[in-house]
C-alpha cells in the first residue's frame, strides 16, 4: 500500500488562512520511497504568534511559488496514495481550499490520521502532541513545527505503526478489524486492511497458547504464579544470619553493578533505623530529604525482615505514581542486588483493575454510550490486553472520554461472580490479590489501607509490620476515607447503569434477553422491571430538585474564585442550618423512600432470576444489576446521613464549581478527629510502623506531625523513636532564600492593585534574568489568573512562554511536559504544584512563593478543627494553621533542588516571613540554605551575581 504522509504551516487556522508551507514524504512498500518540501507565498503577512511557533518569516517566504504552483507539483504525487497526517483534520482543511481556491479537483483518496491509530497500537503513550511522541520511540524532530521536519517525523511514526501491526497477534488485528467494521470512515477502511494484510502473511499464529474466550492475553492463570523461594532456601538469611553481613552483601553487589557508587550516610542510617524498628518491634518517625534514597532505605530492611521472619511487611504511598516508581525502578534494581530471591506485589484498589467479564461483555453488545470515542477506547484495550501483565488502569493512557469507558469495565467487589466466572484464573484484580499473598513485601497505597480497615482486614494479607512513605499525608486520606461524600454524577451514573433509554442500561439489557428467553414467569418479570422505571425517573428528577437547591445556597453564600480550589465550599452545622433545610430534607426523603422501593423489587427480582437461571450471559447481567442496586442503596444512605446531621463527631460541608453550577454539587461528611482512630488500627495493632516523609517537622519537632496521627507520648523510645536526617544536598552552596522586605503585604484574602503590579513588574524582570526556567506557585487561583495575562504580556518580547495551571492546561503532567520542552518557560501553579513536581536539571533555575501556604481559616475541616483546638484553651493559629502551612512550604522549596548538581534561587513574596513573630518557623524549618533579605530592587542583581559564581 502507498501512503503518503503530508504535513503544511499554515497563517493560522481559519479557511481564509494561507498555506506556507509544505512538507510530503511518500512510503511505498514499508520504506520511504520520495520527499518533496516548499514554501508557499502567502497572500498575507505572517502573524507573529506563527512566526514565533515555526521560525518561518515573510523574508523566508517572499521569494516561494504560489500555491497553484506547488499543488501543480503535489497533487500528482498524492495519486493512488492514502493521506496520512498528525491530525489530519487540519491538513486535509487546508489542503481542500487550496484546491478548490486554485480550481483543481479536491483529493479524493482516503485520509488516515495518524492519533487514534498511536492511541490504538501504543496504548501506554503518555503524549500524542507529535514531538513527544517522535521522544518516546527515539526518533530525531529537528525543526518541530516546519512542515519538512513535521511530515518526516510523522513518516517515520507512522512506519512504527505498521511494524507494530506486523507483531500484534492475528487475533488481536481480527478483533479490532470487528470493532471497526461498522465504521464508516476510512479508520474502518484501514483496519480491515491490515486485517487481510495479517492474514495472508499468518497462517498460524506463534502466539496461539495466550488465546481465552477469543481474546489475546499476556499472562497465564494466576494460581500458577509461585513464591520465590522453597522453604530451605530461606535459610540463606534465616540462621543467625546478622543484618550487618547481609548488608554488607548488598553494598558488594551494588559496588559491582555502579561503577561510581557512593554510600549516602542518610541513606546507611536510615536503613540501619528501620531494620532496628522492625527488629525491636517499635515505631519509627524518619524525616529524609530530597536525594536521601528514601525508597531503598525501607525496602532493603523491609525485605530482609520479611524474608527472615518470614512476615509480610506493607509498604503504603500515597500517590500511585510512587507505586509505579518503586514498581517500575527499585525493585528491578533490587532483585538485581539482592543475595536471595525474593517477591515484592504492587497491589491497588480494585478499581484500578480491568474486569474481563465487563469487558468482554461490553464488546459483546457494543455497549457504547459514544460510538467514535468508545470504540478507539476498546480497541486500545484490545491491544493493551496481549501485552499487559498487570490489568492496571496506570498502563494505560486515556484521551477524550477514555476515562469514562474504564468506569464501565472497572473491576468491583459489587458485581464480581468470583469463582463462577469464567474470566476467574485470568481475573487481574484476584492476580493482584494473590500475588500480594506469596510476596514478602506488598506496595499498596494510603487509600487502600483504609479501605482495607473498612472492609474489616479482608483486602490485604495480615501484616504487623508497616511502612508508610508520604507520610504527610495520612492523616488527610484518613480524613477523606474513613468519612463518606456524594457526588452528582455518582448517583446519576448508578441511575444510568440502571436505566438510560429503552435500549441502554442494565434493566433494558435484561429485559431484551427475558423477551428472547424461554422462562414462563418472563411476562411476569419484564411487569416487575417496568414498574420500576417511573420510579427511577423520579429519583432522578428529586436528585436534580435537591442538587440545583443546593447549588443556590452554597453560590449565595460564598466566592470561589479567592479559594486555592476555585469551589464554592459552605459548611453546614446542625444548630444554625438554612431555613430551606426541610425543604430540602423533604426531597432526600421522596429519594430514600423510592430508593428502598427499587432496591427491594430489584432484589427479589435478580433472586428469582438467579434461581430461574443458569446461562452465563444472564448471569452476568444480573451481578452487574445486583451491583448497581447495592451502589443505589450506599449513595441513599449516605445522602440520609448527610442530611439528618445526627453525629456530631463529623463535620458536614457542600462544595461546587461556578462552571458545572448543580452539575458539580458534592456533599462531604468527614470525622473531625482520626487521631484516636489510627492509633486504634495502626500504632496499638501493629508491632511496627515507620512513618518517613522529606516533611513531618516544623521547627526540628516531629510533636505537630506525631499529634495529626495519633502517635504520641513521643517520650518513650522504647516505643517510638524520631530520627531527622541530615539533606544530602549542599543547601548553603545550592539555594539561595531572597526576600524582598519592602514588598508590599497583602491585606486578607485578596490582593490590591498595588501588590499586584509590584509582583508582575518584580516576577517580569527576574524571569527576563533567569530566562525563564521559573515556577512561581500561588495559594489562590483568583491570583493566578490576575497574574497570567499581565506577566505573559510582559515576557512576550523576551519570547519567554507563559504557563498558567487552569488557563493554559487543567492537567499537571501536560503543563509539567510543555514546561520541560520550552527552556524559556515560566509556569504559574496553585495546590497540586506545591509538591509531587520533579524538574532536576537546569529546566527550574528559579521558585518564587508568592504567598505563605496557609489554609484558608474558613474552610469547613480547618475551622472544626479549629473550634475543637480553642475548647482546649489553645490557640488554632500556632496549634494548626502554622504548622500544617510550615510542612506545605517544606513541599513547595523542595521542588527547587531534585540533584546534587541542581543549584537555584527562591524568592519568597510574603514579608510575614520576616515581619512576625511565626515567621521564622518558616525559615527554621529548611534545611539550611542561604538566606538574605534585601530591598525589591536589588533582587536582580544579587541573582546575576549568584548565578555567576562558580562555586556557589
Amino acid at each position: 500500500m502507498r501512503y503518503a504522509v503530508l504535513d503544511l504551516e499554515t497563517t493560522g487556522d481559519q479557511p481564509s488562512d494561507d498555506i506556507i508551507q509544505v512538507g510530503l514524504v511518500l512510503i511505498e512498500d514499508g520504506v520511504i520511497s520520495r520527499r518533496y518540501a516548499s514554501f508557499v507565498k502567502p497572500s498575507k503577512p505572517i502573524p507573529e504568534f506563527i512566526v514565533q511557533l515555526t521560525g518561518i518569516t515573510d523574508e523566508m517566504v517572499a521569494d516561494s511559488p504560489e500555491v497553484e504552483d506547488v499543488l501543480a507539483d503535489m497533487l500528482p504525487l498524492l495519486a493512488d496514495s492514502a493521506l496520512v497526517a498528525h491530525n489530519a483534520g487540519f491538513d486535509h482543511m487546508f489542503l481542500r481550499y487550496a484546491c478548490e481556491k486554485s480550481g483543481y479537483l479536491p483529493f479524493d483518496g482516503r485520509v488516515l490520521d495518524t492519533i487514534p491509530v498511536l492511541r490504538i497500537l501504543f496504548p501506554a503513550l503518555t503524549s500524542l502532541q507529535l514531538s513527544m511522541v517522535s521522544a518516546a520511540f527515539g526518533l530525531e524532530h529537528d525543526r518541530p513545527h516546519q512542515a519538512d521536519s513535521d511530515a518526516e517525523v510523522t513518516a517515520l511514526i507512522w512506519l512504527k505503526c505498521l511494524e507494530k501491526f506486523d507483531t500484534l497477534p492475528l487475533l488481536t488485528v481480527q478483533k479490532l478489524a470487528q470493532l471497526f467494521e461498522t465504521d464508516p470512515g476510512d479508520t474502518g477502511w484501514f483496519f480491515q486492511e491490515m486485517r487481510i494484510r495479517k492474514e495472508t502473511s499468518v497462517s498460524i499464529d506463534p502466539d496461539g497458547n495466550r488465546y481465552f474466550r477469543q481474546y489475546v492475553l499476556n499472562v497465564g492463570d494466576w494460581d500458577e504464579e509461585k513464591p520465590a523461594r522453597e522453604e530451605d532456601e530461606q535459610a540463606d538469611i534465616g540462621k543467625g544470619d546478622t543484618f550487618e553481613p547481609f548488608y554488607e552483601r548488598i553494598k558488594g553487589n551494588l559496588r559491582n553493578k555502579f561503577e561510581r557508587f557512593e554510600e549516602r550516610e542518610a541513606q546507611e542510617q536510615m536503613i540501619h533505623e528501620v531494620e532496628k524498628s522492625f527488629g525491636a518491634g517499635r515505631h519509627l518517625m524518619v524525616e529524609a530529604g530530597t536525594g536521601t534514597g528514601k525508597s531503598l532505605a525501607y525496602l532493603i530492611p523491609s525485605l530482609y525482615y520479611g524474608i527472615k521472619e518470614n512476615k509480610k511487611v506493607i509498604v503504603s504511598t500515597h500517590t500511585i505514581n510512587l507505586q509505579e516508581q518503586l514498581r517500575g525502578r527499585d525493585i528491578p534494581l533490587l532483585h538485581d542486588i539482592f543475595p536471595v530471591p525474593f517477591r515484592a506485589a504492587v497491589l491497588k484498589g480494585r478499581s484500578h483493575y480491568l474486569c474481563l467479564r465487563k469487558f468482554e461483555q461490553k464488546l459483546y453488545n457494543r455497549d457504547f454510550a459514544s460510538e467514535k470515542d468508545d470504540r478507539i477506547s476498546a480497541a486500545q484495550m484490545v491491544v493493551w490486553l496481549s501485552e499487559t501483565k498487570h490489568g492496571d488502569d496506570e498502563e494505560l493512557f486515556f484521551a477524550n472520554r477514555g476515562a469514562e469507558f474504564w468506569q464501565t469495565v472497572a473491576s468491583d467487589t459489587d458485581s464480581c461472580l468470583n469463582r463462577m466466572c469464567p474470566w476467574f484464573k485470568k481475573c487481574f484484580y484476584h492476580r493482584a490479590r494473590h500475588e500480594a499473598n506469596i510476596a514478602d513485601v506488598v506496595i499498596t497505597n494510603h487509600s487502600l489501607l483504609f479501605t482495607d480497615i473498612q472492609a474489616e482486614n479482608r483486602l490485604l494479607p495480615a501484616y504487623k509490620q508497616l511502612v508508610i512513605d508520604e507520610a504527610h499525608h495520612f492523616e488527610e486520606v484518613a480524613s477523606k476515607h474513613l468519612g463518606m461524600d456524594l457526588h452528582y454524577g455518582s448517583l446519576l451514573n448508578t441511575l444510568l447503569w440502571l436505566y438510560k433509554d429503552a435500549r441502554n442500561g442494565q434493566l433494558p439489557s435484561l429485559q431484551f434477553r427475558l423477551e428472547r428467553g424461554t422462562e414462563e414467569k418472563a411476562t411476569e418479570w419484564n411487569a416487575s422491571i417496568e414498574s420500576v422505571y417511573p420510579r427511577l425517573v423520579r429519583i432522578k428528577e428529586e436528585w436534580d430538585k435537591l442538587t440545583e437547591l443546593l447549588f443556590l445556597l452554597v453560590s449565595e453564600r460564598n466566592d470561589a474564585a479567592g479559594s486555592e480550589s476555585g469551589q464554592y465550599v459552605m459548611r453546614l452545622k446542625p444548630e444554625t442550618l438554612p431555613k430551606s433545610w426541610s425543604t430540602l430534607q423533604v426531597i432526600e426523603e421522596n429519594i430514600y423512600l423510592e430508593a428502598t422501593e427499587v432496591a427491594k423489587k430489584l432484589d427479589k427480582l435478580v433472586s428469582e432470576l438467579k434461581e430461574g437461571t443458569d446461562e452465563f450471559s444472564t448471569s452476568s447481567v444480573l451481578t452487574d444489576l445486583s451491583g448497581s442496586v447495592k451502589q443505589l442503596v450506599r449513595h441513599r444512605d449516605v445522602l440520609r446521613f448527610f442530611m439528618r446531621m445526627q453525629d456530631n463527631d463529623y463535620v458536614f460541608w457542600l462544595e461546587a464549581s461556578p462552571y458545572y453550577k448543580s452539575k458539580s454539587v458534592q456533599l462531604f461528611a468527614v470525622p473531625l478527629d482520626v487521631s484516636h482512630l489510627l492509633k486504634q488500627h495502626f500504632f496499638d495493632a501493629k508491632d511496627s510502623v515507620v512513618l518517613t516523609s522529606a516533611t513531618l517537622t516544623v521547627n526540628k519537632s516531629f510533636q505537630y506531625s506525631a499529634s495529626q496521627v495519633g502517635l504520641e507520648p513521643l517520650s518513650d523510645e522504647r516505643k517510638v523513636k524520631t530520627v531527622q536526617l541530615p539533606s544530602p544536598f549542599q543547601y548553603r552552596q545550592q539555594a539561595l532564600v531572597l526576600i524582598p522586605r519592602d514588598f508590599p503585604s497583602v491585606k486578607g484574602a485578596t490582593a490590591d492593585a498595588a501588590f499586584l503590579e509590584a509582583l508582575v513588574g518584580s516576577l517580569a524582570d527576574v524571569a527576563v534574568e533567569t530566562k525563564g526556567r521559573m515556577l512561581i506557585l500561588f495559594t489562590s487561583h483568583r491570583m493566578l489568573k490576575q497574574i497570567h495575562p499581565e506577566l505573559k504580556e510582559r515576557l512576550k518580547p523576551h519570547a519567554i512562554q507563559v504557563l498558567g495551571q487552569g488557563v493554559d492546561s487543567g492537567n499537571r503532567s501536560k503543563l509539567i511536559r510543555m514546561f520541560r520542552s520550552h527552556s524559556a518557560s515560566v509556569l504559574l501553579g496553585t495546590s497540586s504544584f506545591w509538591e509531587g513536581v520533579d524538574i532536576p536539571g537546569e529546566a527550574l533555575t528559579c521558585l518564587a512563593i508568592v504567598r505563605l501556604p496557609f489554609q484558608p481559616p474558613n474552610h469547613p475541616l480547618v475551622e472544626a478543627k479549629s473550634e475543637q483546638i480553642k475548647k482546649s484553651n489553645q490557640n488554632p493559629f500556632t496549634a494548626l494553621s502554622v504548622p500544617q502551612a510550615v510542612i506545605r512550604f517544606k513541599q513547595g522549596f523542595g521542588r527547587l533542588v531534585r540533584t546534587a548538581q541542581d543549584r537555584g534561587v527562591v524568592i519568597i513574596y510574603d514579608t510575614r516571613v520576616l515581619e512576625t513573630s511565626y515567621g521564622r518557623n518558616f525559615l527554621y524549618s529548611l534545611p539550611g540554605p542561604k538566606i538574605e533579605h534585601m530591598s525589591t530592587q536589588h533582587l536582580v542583581s544579587r541573582i546575576s551575581a549568584w548565578m555567576g559564581e562558580e562555586n556557589g
